[in-house]
């Protein structure tokens, strides 16, 4: 059991706009975001073009949604197509930004994601009101000055707000829960994966284990969970409690910090040769992104899915290795290692990498058997400066040059997708 009465109790309010990039489009070509037929695809140029967002009678009326292809969308003339303007939806997510920083400090909001924010309200109530006020507030200047839609989930930490921004408040527009509210509405959740923070794999795991609910999580011997999930088991426990005592601008989930890509490709990779050239130049960017936090990680997982035209499929794998690295070589090493060891000589069309089991980046491991391994660890952070002032394609590896590199043309994107 919890005793929420020893637990803090702030006025956090989770923001969500409504498929904000479909929202963004429509706006720009002067429609009603909630009226529209609209999809923001990768490349209207190309038909299996993934889609990017889709308004929401789109999805609701024609099955259109987030992950659909071109191809799929019916030819019907009150459909508008359009390729993603990202630098220009990147600039409403930060105006959205500074009009949040109307109603507290700068240090009180939490970008999670470029459509979601969390906002410290506390000690701001003589001055704007309620929390639920405040949200009003929030939510009537977003739709006059941006004409967008949003919801806006509020709760005592940014877990509580978060769950009910996802279960409640997007129906709603707006909701709060407390401590007290969540025996009625977070545990009858079923299936897991509706749960913020539990994924089809770790569902299908508890699943097995008898918990089909959250209630059924939150009432599970927590010794059980921690022997089966480690610290990931103690969060799982908690997190079904409604508790999180994370603060604004942290992770919700503490410890489960990791740097990843996934990239889907332009074409069917059939070569394995190919395939490799791409982990590459994708094991320097993680490594990058690693390096950019001062952090390195020693587990390493390659995930290949193959085309659809054999019918999808392929594999996730992980290897942890002694000592935690962010050097590009080693990561690739261990990434060709898991390639050649579970490939099935399929067309890949989409490849994924991580760097998980994070720490500071402060000390290195001497290695006898990899005496240039300082030099590696110092050459990247020369790199990283390098591309940091001069752009990201100012230094390439030569797979980059090869037919199968895809870093030249991603250079030029913004998000993975065209700037404009």
């Amino acid at each position: 059991m919890v005793d929420y009465s020893q637990l803090p109790v702030q006025k956090i309010l989770c923001v969500d706009i409504k498929s904000f990039y479909a929202s963004c489009a429509a706006v720009l070509l002067g429609l009603d975001p909630l009226e529209c037929y609209l999809a923001v695809v990768g490349d209207t140029e190309r038909p299996g073009s993934v889609v990017l967002a889709a308004s929401p009678k789109l999805k609701q009326e024609f099955g259109i949604k987030t992950g659909s292809r071109l191809f799929e969308i019916p030819k019907d003339p009150q459909i508008k197509i359009v390729n993603p303007k990202m630098a220009t939806y990147l600039r409403i997510s930060t105006e959205i930004t500074r009009l949040f920083n109307r109603y507290v400090p700068k240090d009180a909001i939490h970008v999670y994601s470029v459509d979601e924010s969390f906002i410290k309200i506390d000690g701001t109530e003589k001055l704007w009101g309620d929390a639920t006020t405040i949200a009003r507030k929030i939510k009537k200047e977003i739709e006059t000055e941006y004409g967008l839609t949003c919801a806006v989930g509020i709760g005592p930490n940014m877990l509580v707000a978060k769950l009910c921004l996802d279960l409640d408040a997007k129906k709603k527009g707006i909701a709060e829960w407390t401590y007290d509210d969540i025996p009625e509405k977070l545990w009858p959740v079923s299936p897991l994966r509706e749960m913020w923070g539990i994924g089809r794999r770790v569902e299908r795991t508890l699943n097995g284990m008898g918990i089909t609910t959250v209630g059924q999580l939150a009432h599970y011997p927590l010794e059980l969970l921690e022997k089966k999930f480690g610290v990931m088991g103690n969060q799982l426990y908690y997190h079904a409690w409604g508790v999180d005592l994370s603060e604004i601008g942290a992770p919700i989930m503490q410890g489960q910090i990791s740097f990843g890509k996934s990239q889907i490709l332009l074409r069917d990779y059939p070569d394995p040769e190919e395939v490799k050239h791409v982990i590459l130049e994708m094991c320097e960017e993680v490594a990058r992104r690693a390096r950019r936090h001062k952090k390195a990680g020693r587990t390493i997982s390659l995930g290949i899915h193959y085309s659809q035209d054999e019918f999808g499929g392929g594999f996730y794998r992980s290897k942890t290795i002694e000592t935690p690295t962010n050097i590009t070589m080693e990561m690739y090493r261990v990434c060709l290692e898991l390639f050649e060891k579970f490939y099935a000589q399929k067309t890949v069309r989409k490849i994924s990498i991580a760097l998980s089991n994070i720490e500071d980046d402060r000390q290195m491991q001497l290695d006898l058997f990899y005496l240039n391994r300082v030099k590696q660890h110092k050459l990247g952070y020369v790199m990283d400066g390098i591309r940091g002032k001069y752009g990201s394609d100012a230094i390439l590896r030569a797979v980059s040059y090869t037919n199968a590199g895809t870093s030249r043309h991603r250079s030029k994107l913004v998000g993975g997708h065209k700037a404009e």
